[in-house]
């Protein structure tokens, strides 16, 4: 049998994570158009509602019910504002390992949302649900990712030459593709020791029928 990661809610003293809905396309189509994200991710530009609603209703559920991984909506706890995402895929249920990233919305960088969204997901894997590896991969060149994988505590392994595909616009406003290397960043359950008093609450979430 497939292991899957369960429906869940996770809260921080700014931030609730929570399984995306079709309410959220709007705001996740205007955040994946945004140009940070064009560069380092390969999110399709330019990333339409319609995209945002296959990623929704069709993708994220395919990835859960597969036991790849997760993807979670980060929001504002007072606002419920879509702040950004948090991902986890390529997930090996026999070594308990998964690859972590995340992406912020261009109105919410610098609040250090990322690092606690980030923070509070691994506590979870780590003590839910009993991992005992993270990782993060992060383009050479990209030190807002880095700044973040440094700040929970994650452990530089090494460098993945030529790993990594990014990109960039051209004068004619076209998005070429360009080869770079990607950094590797790992976290183990004790790199979170004496972050036990900030440990994130979870709760079931089993009214999303589509993650069921």
């Amino acid at each position: 049998m497939t292991s899957t990661f369960p429906n869940i809610s996770i809260s921080t003293e700014r931030l609730v994570l929570r399984p995306l809905d079709e309410d959220d396309v709007p705001a996740l189509a205007a955040m994946m158009n945004d140009e940070q994200i064009a560069a380092w991710t390969d999110v399709p530009q330019p990333f339409t509602e319609g995209g945002a609603r296959h990623w929704i209703t069709e993708y994220t559920a395919a990835e859960r019910t597969a036991g790849r991984g997760l993807d979670l909506a980060v929001t504002e706890f007072l606002t419920q504002r879509l702040v950004g995402i948090v991902q986890l895929t390529k997930t090996n249920w026999r070594i308990r390992s998964t690859e972590l990233s995340y992406i912020v919305a261009p109105w919410a960088r610098g609040e250090g949302y990322a690092s606690e969204a980030a923070l509070a997901t691994a506590q979870w894997l780590f003590g839910d649900q009993k991992f005992e590896r993270i990782e993060i991969r992060t383009a050479a060149d990209n030190t807002a990712s880095q700044q973040v994988a440094q700040k929970i505590g994650c452990i530089s392994e090494g460098v993945l030459r030529n790993a990594c595909i990014v990109h960039v616009r051209t004068e004619d406003g076209t998005w070429i593709d360009m080869r770079t290397d990607f950094i590797v960043w790992s976290l183990l359950p004790e790199d979170l020791e004496g972050t036990e008093g900030q440990l994130a609450d979870t709760s079931g979430f089993a009214s999303y029928s589509d993650w069921n």
